[in-house]
């Protein structure tokens, strides 16, 4: 009854957006609400196995869970194993289509950050909304693939369609060596042209945004040395400034002179002493001193961030050249360990956010914007976008991510997954 109350002009501007899809797309639209419990059954299926990086046979099971998934949808199936890397390993399904059109890669991760100890294990429902371990980041993300994939296979668009799905065993703790770990992924960024990623969709004050940029992640540490003696003779020609002075004068000089937009440098840990050490794994310092004693050793470790790879050597070349530059009595070494590259924003990462965009008019959805990417962590798409345009944050919106009572909008999924499916049905379709 309520239809007929709204004015004529009303029903006029509701229906043309929707005009716009083919019937191919509108059936996978129908497709995806059709099957909206069977891919909640999943997510669920998936939220409830701990794969937690460090469960490494819990990380293999959801490989396990997934094969059938992609098998039934005509995909080869094979998971990577590497054991050098102390990880699972990467679950990787190819799609061969007819050769023509675009070749897309489909990038998520089936760890979490919540490992089996954790007492946030289950997945609860309430109403449109959905709480649990990974649900958001980054099992959302896999279900919202495999219910545009079902759908595109449903419609028809599937069959012509080049697809490689590469979900990563180990995003929240990286296995080392890294470019062993990635080795397999950054090789299936050069065989794509695009690559699409999903994890969560960025929405603020109820806007939804499209991820074409994502910064670097990337540490330093930075030691310095002093010549030790009695503190009454600091500053003095004979004993110097100390370690601890040496230090400081680094790290304020880096504040003062090197803050710029997207680029960040924070300290995240600091010591100094007579003596002063760092762990192996970088992240537990201890010292010892007293107040009349000056400080032979700091030390001080953080990571990096940028945009653009032309922006992170800037910042390590005037970094390295601040603490060249000592005083008294003191040295400094300063070393960096690469470990994200940045996504910047290319011209083809903002192409696909304009098809994405011509989906949503399709859909009757708002445009969105471009997410400013220093509100956005370090992800695996960066490790492709060199080789391919590449779009990130395709997977469902949520929030709470890497804490108790992580949680996803439930709608998000179908809504994301027929973004996702109309994308790729189209690009199927074009040359390379």
């Amino acid at each position: 009854m309520l239809r007929t109350l709204l004015p004529a002009f009303a029903l006029l501007a509701a229906t043309p957006a929707a005009a716009q899809l083919s019937k191919q797309e509108a059936a996978i639209t129908a497709a995806i609400d059709k099957e909206n419990d069977r891919t909640l059954t999943l997510l669920e299926r998936m939220v409830n196995q701990n794969s937690g990086t460090l469960n490494l046979a819990g990380v293999r099971t959801m490989g396990e869970m997934l094969r059938p998934e992609f098998e039934a949808l005509g995909f080869k199936v094979d998971w990577i194993e590497l054991p050098e890397t102390k990880r699972a390993g990467h679950f990787v399904a190819t799609h061969k289509g007819n050769g023509r059109g675009k070749r897309m890669l489909l990038i998520a991760h089936v760890d979490t950050v919540f490992e089996a100890s954790s007492p946030f294990q289950k997945f609860v429902r309430e109403g449109d909304k959905a709480v649990g371990p990974g649900v958001v980041d980054d099992k959302g993300g896999i279900a919202v693939i495999v219910a545009a994939l079902r759908a595109m296979q449903a419609a028809g668009t599937l069959k012509n369609a080049d697809i490689m799905v590469m979900f990563t065993g180990d995003e929240e703790k990286t296995g080392d060596p890294i470019p062993v770990a990635r080795r397999d992924l950054i090789e299936a960024g050069k065989w794509a042209d695009v690559a699409l990623e999903f994890e969560n969709l960025a929405k603020e004050d109820g806007k939804e945004f499209g991820t074409v940029a994502r910064r670097s992640a990337n540490n330093w540490t930075l030691t310095a040395t002093g010549k030790t003696g009695h503190g009454g003779s600091v500053f003095t020609p004979s004993l110097g400034y100390g370690a601890i002075y040496e230090i400081t004068r680094i790290l304020n000089a880096w504040r003062s002179e090197l803050i710029e937009e997207n680029l960040t440098f924070n300290v995240g840990v600091i010591a100094g002493g007579t003596p002063a050490s760092i762990d192996a794994d970088g992240v537990k310092v201890e010292a010892a001193g007293k107040t009349n004693v000056i400080p032979a050793q700091a030390i001080a470790r953080g990571d990096l961030r940028s945009l653009t790879p032309e922006q992170d050597a800037a910042a390590r070349a005037k970094m390295l050249a601040i603490a060249a530059q000592h005083l008294p009595g003191t040295s400094a070494t300063l070393t960096f360990q690469d470990n994200t590259p940045p996504m910047a924003p290319t011209d083809g990462n903002r192409a696909l956010l304009t098809r994405i965009n011509a989906i949503n008019r399709d859909l009757g959805l708002p445009e969105m914007a471009e997410f400013p990417p220093a509100k956005r962590g370090a992800a695996d798409s960066s490790f492709v976008a060199a080789y391919a345009d590449t779009l990130a944050g395709m997977g469902p919106v949520g929030g709470t991510l890497h804490a108790e009572g992580e949680w996803l909008e439930v709608p998000s999924i179908a809504l994301q997954a027929k973004r996702a499916a109309i994308l790729m049905s189209r690009l199927a379709r074009e040359k390379r």
